[in-house]
Order: structure tokens, then sequence, then C-alpha cells
């Protein structure tokens, strides 16, 4: 009962009894477990529960849980330093790791994934004069006021606020597309083409579920960006060193101006980065006229972390990398033949280690009116019958689950009997 105790009394000093909504479990029969400890592919309980661990801190955690080389270096690293707001060799260090391994001419670090993306966004509007962004339906940018917006039923949909304390006037410059809608976004940019100072996509969407960009729909926007002098952002918060070591961008062969990461770059600590063409970084204050700071960027614990997390993976791309598309092709072509055998329709959308299954009726899910149709009465018993079961799994029908490099057959066998037990 102490999960319980410590969900309920979290209520009285924290809205909801959290720092971030969709740990609450909103709709859940269960409370969420107090996790206290990770190790490799589990975590463990304030009631010492043992879950094979498939959130990863939603998303970071490729290496597992207290990877040994990235504990050392956050231990090294805080025995001397722990915060400066200074000049650092560290950042350096792992600033030339990133550009020199990933293809970018320049980074900023900053501390988070919405930090990221709002800063990319500022600059894009810098270097362009412009003040129209596009984004689409389903796709998540963090909560920046501008990407607050819901997308409406018609072709496309400006200025509607998706969340309370939003003024209009921060998201009437915000053009919403459907995702994976080749002839929308055409009609976008012959209405608005020469006001948008960006389109900002996450090419393998993670927040409305896994729902991968088809290329054609990419190679689009690429080519509508270059004919109207608009910047390309791919959001790879999520996908950055996940999906592959340069992220979607290796996987669609297609490079944006700016791209911005969160999650495995900062090794599990919190910590966000843009990067792009230096004509473009090269805008940014001290140099240029687009103000961004941080006290805290290149905080160098967050660094250490990030560097021996980044380099662990460049150094064994090949093997990691292979090693968990296996397994995730095991785990999906398990899952399907339980499904099928259930009688259960679904949709798995997986790509490498990134996966969701959508208890959906659809043969496909590709956009997020094809998400929404996803029954969430039935994820709801999905998900709390596998934690119940020792598999930790997001609450969410509209979530990402992950694996790491310390998942084995072992784990991924016992998801799927789990599956098979549950139905």
């Amino acid at each position: 009962m102490q999960n319980q105790k410590i969900y309920h009394e979290s209520k009285k000093y924290m809205p909801g009894g959290v720092n971030s909504p969709v740990r609450a479990f909103t709709g859940l029969n269960i409370a969420p477990p107090a996790l206290v400890r990770g190790e490799g592919a589990y975590v463990y309980d304030i009631e010492g529960k043992r879950y094979a661990d498939y959130v990863g801190a939603w998303g970071p955690m490729i290496l597992g849980h207290c990877d040994e080389d990235v504990v050392k270096a956050i231990e090294d690293t805080a025995n001397s330093s722990i915060a400066f707001g200074a000049v650092t060799e560290l950042e350096l260090r792992f600033a030339k790791l990133i550009c020199d391994t990933t293809g970018i001419d320049m980074i900023r670090f900053v501390n988070s994934g919405t930090e990221a993306t709002m800063s990319a966004v500022r600059l894009a509007r810098g270097y362009t004069g412009r003040d129209k962004i596009v984004k689409f339906s389903g796709c998540y940018h963090g909560h920046y006021d501008g990407f607050l917006v819901l997308a409406g039923s018609g072709i496309m949909t400006q200025g509607i606020a998706g969340s309370a304390g939003v003024p209009e006037d921060h998201v009437k410059n915000t053009i919403i597309g459907e995702y994976n809608n080749v002839e929308q976004i055409r009609h976008i940019f012959e209405k608005f083409g020469e006001q948008i100072a960006c389109v900002i996509v996450e090419p393998i969407a993670g927040n409305m579920g896994v729902v991968p960009a088809k290329r054609e729909f990419l190679m689009e926007i690429r080519k509508l960006c270059d004919a109207y002098g608009s910047l390309l952002i791919f959001d790879e918060v999520i996908t950055g060193f996940r999906v592959a070591y340069r992220g979607a961008r290796e996987i669609y062969e297609i490079e944006p101006e700016l791209v911005t990461y969160g999650k495995i770059i900062g090794g599990g600590l919190p910590c966000g980065a843009y990067g792009g063409k230096r004509e473009i970084m090269s805008i940014l204050s001290p140099v240029g006229p687009v103000y961004q700071a941080g006290t805290m960027s290149g905080n160098p614990v967050i660094m250490a972390a990030g560097y021996a997390t980044v380099k662990k993976i460049y150094d064994n791309r090949d093997k990691f990398y292979t090693y968990l598309e296996s397994l995730g092709q095991k785990l999906e072509d398990g899952l399907k033949k339980v499904f099928f055998e259930k009688g259960i329709k679904v949709v798995i959308n997986r790509v490498g280690s990134m996966f969701t299954i959508f208890f959906n009726d659809n043969d496909k899910v590709e956009n997020y009116e094809q998400a929404k149709a996803s029954n969430v009465n039935i994820y709801r018993h999905f998900a709390e019958q596998m934690i119940l079961k020792g598999n930790y799994i997001s609450p969410s029908q509209f979530e990402a689950l992950f694996l790491s490099i310390k998942h084995t057959d072992y784990e991924v066998e016992k998801f799927i009997e789990d599956v098979y037990q549950i139905f």
C-alpha cells in the first residue's frame, strides 16, 4: 500500500500528485508505482516489486538503467564540478562529438526538449524574418504556447489554443496540418508560403503513439520549404540516437536545416539541444540578434552523462541497433500472433526499439485522427493488467513504448506470454 499512500499524499503538495501529467495514471484503477531503483532492463518500486521497464524514462534509457559507464561519468564529474554557469571543456567535448558524428555544423545545449524546440522556432523566425510556423496534429513539441494548438476538422486550422492559459495571440501564427497528408501541405504553402518561417515535424511521431511519416510526405515538405524559403526543423527529441544513431534523418535520408534533441542526449538527466547549419546557428546571441540563454545549459554533470551515453552508442552503433531491431521484430511478431489468435484487432506501429500497440479497428494508423479512433478502454485494461504482471508500460494509449539494449529474449517472451494471459 506504500505506492497508494505516496500517491495520495503527493496530491496535497503537487497538482495531481505529479510533476508531469501522464505519470498520474489517469483513468487506471491502480496507483502509480513509486519507483526507487533502476537496474538494466528493470525498475523497482518502494514496495520492492520488480518491473521489466518499457517506458525507459519516456525514451532516454536506451542503455538501460544505471549503465556503469554513465554512472561513473556522473560520479567522477560531480566530485569536482556540479555547476558553474561558465565555459567548460566538457561541453566542448560533447559538442564536438555530436557535430562530428551526426553531420551538423553547430549545436547549442539547453535543458529540455521543450526548450530546444521553442528555441529552434525562434531562431527560424529570426533567420527568415517571418512569423508563421506549421506543425501537424498529433505531433507534440513541448509545452511552449505556440505549439499548444488543437487540430480542427477542416483542411487547415489556425489559432485555436489547446490549453487554458494560452492567449490567442500566441497561437495565431501556428498553422496546423494533417500528418502524412501530402496534398494538404501543398495547399498550406499555396496559401501561406511567403509567410511561413518554418515547418516543425516529428519525422517519427511518438506522442500520438508511434506513427512514422511517409517518406513522400517528408520529401514534399522538404521541397516546399526549399521553394518558399522556409526552414525545415526535425524534432528528434525522441528519435535522436533512438531509431538510428543519426536519428530519423539517417532512416529517411532527408536533411533539415535544424534538428532538436532531448531524452537520450542527456543520458537520463535533463538536457536538450538544437543544432544545424552554421549560417543559421550563427545568428544566435552573443554573435547574432536572436537571444536565448540558460543558467544551467551545458551543466558539467549533464554534459558528462550525455557524452558517456552518446559515445558508448556511437562506438557500438552497428551492434546496438542491429540487436534492438532484432528484439523489436521478435516482440512485434509475437504480439501479432497473440492478438490474431485471440481475435483482437490491433495495429502495431514499430520503428526499431520504439513501438505502440493501438487497439484500433483500422488497418493502419498514419495520422492523429486514426490514432484517436483507438479503444482507450481496452488499452486501460491492458495497461493495468500488464503493470500488475510486472511490465512497466505507459498508462496512456497515445505514448511510445521502448526497448533498451539490456532487454533480452526473456523479457520479450514474458511480455508476449503476459499479453496472452490477459486476453
